[in-house]
């Protein structure tokens, strides 16, 4: 017997090593959307809000982009994935990394990361933010009595993605287990055009890796919602108030 349960768990390693390093995947939580209002520019009216994506994964979400030279307006993209032997592996990613100019920040973003959308309670869609992309990073600690297996102590992607430097060809963004990348109302973007929206309720849909071109251990969290009421007052202001 003893001589059968010593060759059982001889099998079982070497299986175990014939399988290979576990990926330690990250998983991109959408929150729902925050901190919503209204304000005008020009003819007008935009709602805008808050977003934020936490990363609950047992390894970080790291994208690396490099372009050939400074003649490639866009760089490619790959997705750098944690080995639990240390090692990691490299995967291609069908999106972009550009370098944008705006009037709150000057980096290189990735493309669609996030999109936002406004909806009827059916589901029908009645616009979508104009967002160009994201720098990711270690913004915030998403819950700071938690602590998640592989959870760094301290802020790790804490750069600026290549601020203020368009001549970059290469630069890597990410965010770590345990924390979340959030961004403000208002912010380049962060906003979606209500002018002709008539008053009611409303759906507000904020989804993160949308067509699935990241690898995370979790798809089935990635899309959040926020319902409000839209009215319009007779000056002609609209007043949103969640529900």
């Amino acid at each position: 017997m003893r001589r059968a349960a010593l060759l059982v768990l001889l099998l079982t390693g070497c299986a175990s090593s014939a399988a290979g390093p576990t990926e330690l995947l990250p998983d991109l939580v959408q929150s729902p959307p925050r901190a919503l209002e209204t304000y005008r520019v020009g003819d007008t009216w935009r709602l805008a809000f808050l977003s934020a994506v936490e990363n609950d994964g047992a390894g970080p979400i790291v994208l690396e982009g490099r372009r050939r030279d400074e003649n490639a307006t866009t760089m490619t993209v790959e997705q750098l994935v944690r080995r639990s032997d240390g090692s990691t592996a490299e995967y291609p990613v069908a999106g972009e990394i550009r370098f944008v100019r705006s009037e709150t920040h000057r980096h290189w973003h990735f493309l669609d990361f996030e999109r936002y959308e406004l909806l009827t309670p059916a589901g029908k869609p009645l616009g979508r933010d104009q967002k160009t992309g994201f720098c990711l990073g270690d913004r915030y600690d998403a819950q700071a009595s938690v602590e998640l297996p592989g959870e760094p102590a301290q802020p790790v992607w804490t750069q600026e993605c290549g601020r203020g430097q368009p001549e970059r060809l290469r630069v890597r963004q990410g965010i770590s287990p345990g924390y979340g990348d959030d961004y403000v109302p208002r912010l380049e973007g962060q906003w979606i055009d209500i002018t002709n929206v008539p008053a009611g309720r409303y759906v507000v849909r904020h989804r993160v890796n949308v067509g699935h071109a990241l690898r995370e251990s979790d798809y089935g969290n990635n899309g959040a919602t926020v319902t409000f009421e839209l009215r319009w007052t007779k000056s002609g202001t609209p007043r949103v108030t969640a529900v």
